[in-house]
């Protein structure tokens, strides 16, 4: 019984490398691929975001395995809504899709412009609504 545990964890060590390997040398051809077209710190940045996201959706899929879908009254919410309690329910999803979203702004000058003026439009018509009120 034991001899059987210990060949099933060594077994079980060897798949773990053989992924890891997998995973190193897919970033490298990635990162070689990437640093004929553009400098090495940006490919170095792609190869993190595409094995982040992966990452992302191997933890997505492994959450909807264990959790079945909520019931269909969401579709009737607005996309704030849903988005908010996704955040209550799985917070750390959400920090992670928030990081990964300001990542993506600040290292994108024209999505922060974007995001910025949007913020300040957004505030600007509020302005406007209370001043229409008086």
């Amino acid at each position: 019984m034991i001899k059987k545990a210990v060949s099933l964890a060594a077994a079980i060590a060897a798949l773990a490398a053989a992924a890891a390997v997998c995973v190193f040398a897919a970033a490298f051809a990635l990162y070689a691929l990437l640093r004929t077209t553009m400098v090495a710190a940006g490919a170095a940045a792609v190869v993190a975001l595409v094995f982040a996201a992966i990452a992302g959706l191997v933890g997505v899929i492994m959450l909807r395995k264990g959790n079945p879908p909520a019931d269909h009254h969401r579709q009737d919410q607005s996309l704030t809504t849903r988005l908010f309690d996704l955040a209550r329910e799985k917070p750390l999803i959400a920090a992670a899709a928030a990081a990964a979203a300001g990542f993506v702004v600040l290292r994108n000058p024209s999505l922060m412009t974007a995001a910025f003026t949007a913020a300040m439009a957004g505030r600007a018509s509020k302005a406007e609504r209370r001043v229409s009120r008086r």
